[in-house]
């Protein structure tokens, strides 16, 4: 991407976030990471297993805590590219649980859209759309 494609690119407004908020926040990514995994193996055995209540609380707490620390960065989350991935995702996962779609097709839809999100650039990430 050339120099004067970046200037076009509208970012949201960047906060100050203290340097122990990042390395918190990576350790808990990894924790929302194992979760997410047991979540996620849970949909694609053929028994669909149940999965046991600390991994859900632990997907829960661990991503309110990811967003939450996004947050003090991004000051405009929800009208980035990131944040509206969530609230996609989340609406996706959402309208599985309750059979409005395929479950297992729509969580892993939602895993590869969470990678995609999570993997972009940081110009692509942070974008301003709305």
């Amino acid at each position: 991407m050339s120099s004067d494609k970046k200037q076009d690119i509208t970012m949201g407004r960047i906060g100050a976030r203290p340097f122990w908020v990042l390395n918190f926040s990576i350790v808990v990514r990894a924790f929302h990471q194992i979760g997410a995994a047991v979540f996620l193996t849970s949909f694609l055995l053929q028994d669909n297993i149940l999965v046991p209540k600390l991994y859900l609380y632990l997907v829960f707490l661990s991503g309110f805590i990811l967003v939450f620390t996004e947050w003090l960065r991004h000051r405009q989350l929800l009208r980035e590219v990131s944040g509206l991935a969530t609230a996609f995702k989340l609406l996706l996962l959402g309208a599985a649980y309750h059979h409005f779609l395929p479950m297992t097709a729509t969580v892993v839809l939602t895993f590869f859209l969470a990678s995609l999100c999570s993997h972009a650039p940081k110009s692509i990430r942070h974008r301003m759309i709305l």
